[in-house]
C-alpha cells in the first residue's frame, strides 16, 4: 500500500511511528510548508520523496491513502484534490473551517467510493472502548449527565505563543474548540448517541501577544478557551470545559453519571474507574499494548494511532467502510457542533445543529 503525508508534525509524532507496525505499507513521500521539515521527517523515517508543495507530491505519485495533518484551512483543498488523485483519506481534526466544507468533503469522498476517515484517534483507545461497552451493556443504566474538563497552562503566558502561530489565528482554523473541542464532541456523540440542542462559546481570553523570539506585539484570534453544554437526543446533558490560559496544568478529566453507576476517567493516569450504585469505585484500567512497541512514542494521542491505522489500511485492503473509527459523515457531525458553538457564543442563545448551514 502507497501512503502519502502531508504535514510533517504530528506525522514524525504518530502516524510515521505507527505505520512502521502496519503490514505491507510504504510511505512513499511526504510534504511539509517547508522543505527542511520534510526533509528532516523522511530521512528519519526512510521516506524516499520529501516536498515542500504538497499539490506536486499528490500529481507525482499514484497514492493509495493520503494522510493529512496541516492547518483546518487546508484540510478541504487537500482531501479533493487527493481523492480526484484516487485516493483513499485520513483528515486531521477538527474535520474543517465550517459545516458547508466538512459536507462537500463528505460527498466527494462518497462519490469516489474511496475510505475516509478523522482521526479521532480516542475511538481506538482501550479505556474510551472500555466506556463505551459499559454504556452499552446498561453497567451505568440511564445516562443523565456526563462532564469533561480539560485545563492546562500552554497559552497562558502572552509570549507562549509565536506570531504567526496558526493554531491562535481564526483564519487558519486554530483554537481549543477545534483543536480539544472536537476530540469531546466525538467521544459525546460516539458514546451517548446524537445532540439535540447546543449552547456555548469560544472567547480569545488573552489576544493580546508577544513574539517570545523578537518581542514584537502580536494579536490573537482563535479561542484559547471555549466550553459548551448539549442536550442529547437521548436527553442526557453533556458539559465541556477547556482552557489553555489557566496559571497550572489541571489535566483533563471526564465524569459520566448514570442512575445506576458512574464512570471516572483522567488522562493523567489514565485510570478509569467505576462504582456501580451504592458501590465502591473499582479500577477497571485497560492498557494498550500498542504503548510497548518499538518507536511509539508516548501518549494516547500516539499510541492510538497504531490501532487506527491498522484498522484504516485493513478496511482499504479489504473495500469495506472502517468498521470502527470517526468517517468523514462523522466529522460533519461533529464539525456541525462546533458551528453551533460558535454560533451561540455570537447570538447568545440555545441552537439546534439542524440550524447549521450545511451548504447545497
Amino acid at each position: 500500500m502507497k501512503v502519502g503525508i502531508i504535514g510533517a508534525s504530528f506525522a514524525r509524532a504518530a502516524y510515521l511511528p505507527a505505520l512502521r507496525h502496519v503490514p505491507d505499507v510504504e510511505v512513499v513521500a511526504l510534504a511539509s510548508a517547508r522543505m527542511e521539515s520534510a526533509r528532516r521527517a523522511a530521512s528519519e523515517f526512510d521516506v524516499p520523496h520529501a516536498y515542500d508543495d504538497w499539490a506536486a507530491m499528490l500529481t507525482s505519485h499514484d497514492f493509495d491513502l493520503v494522510c493529512i495533518a496541516t492547518p483546518t484551512v487546508l484540510h478541504e483543498v487537500q482531501t479533493l484534490r487527493a481523492l480526484e488523485r484516487g485516493a483513499h483519506v485520513l483528515c486531521e481534526k477538527p474535520t474543517a473551517m465550517d459545516a458547508a466544507e466538512a459536507a462537500r468533503m463528505l460527498r466527494a469522498a462518497e462519490a469516489a467510493g474511496r475510505v475516509h476517515m478523522i482521526d479521532h484517534e480516542l475511538r481506538f483507545n482501550p479505556n474510551r472502548m472500555r466506556i463505551a461497552e459499559l454504556i452499552a451493556e446498561g453497567a451505568l443504566g440511564e445516562v443523565r449527565h456526563l462532564d469533561i474538563s480539560n485545563i492546562g497552562s500552554a497559552w497562558c503566558d502572552p509570549a507562549s505563543r509565536p506570531m504567526g502561530d496558526w493554531w491562535s489565528l481564526a483564519g487558519q482554523g486554530g483554537g481549543r474548540l477545534g483543536a480539544n473541542g472536537s476530540h469531546q464532541v466525538d467521544l459525546l456523540r460516539w458514546w451517548l448517541g446524537e445532540v439535540a440542542w447546543v449552547t456555548g462559546a469560544a472567547p480569545v481570553m488573552v489576544p493580546e501577544r508577544v513574539d517570545p523570539g523578537s518581542g514584537q506585539a502580536w494579536t490573537a484570534t482563535a479561542d484559547d478557551a471555549a466550553y459548551f453544554t448539549v442536550e442529547m437526543v437521548s436527553g442526557a446533558v453533556a458539559q465541556v470545559f477547556m482552557s489553555g490560559v489557566a496559571a497550572h496544568n489541571m489535566g483533563n478529566m471526564t465524569r459520566i453519571f448514570g442512575s445506576e453507576g458512574t464512570v471516572l476517567l483522567s488522562n493523567d493516569d489514565e485510570r478509569l474507574l467505576f462504582a456501580p450504585a451504592g458501590g465502591e469505585f473499582r479500577d477497571l484500567t485497560v492498557v494498550d499494548p500498542h504503548a510497548q512497541l518499538q518507536g511509539v512514542n508516548p501518549g494516547i494521542w500516539n499510541v492510538s494511532v497504531v490501532s487506527l491505522m491498522q484498522e484504516l489500511c485493513t478496511a482499504i485492503r479489504e473495500g469495506r467502510a472502517p468498521s470502527r473509527g470517526a468517517t468523514f459523515a462523522d466529522g460533519l457531525a461533529n464539525q456541525i457542533v462546533l458551528d453551533a458553538v460558535r454560533v451561540s457564543h455570537a447570538e447568545r442563545r440555545w441552537v439546534r445543529p439542524e440550524e447549521i448551514d450545511v451548504g447545497d
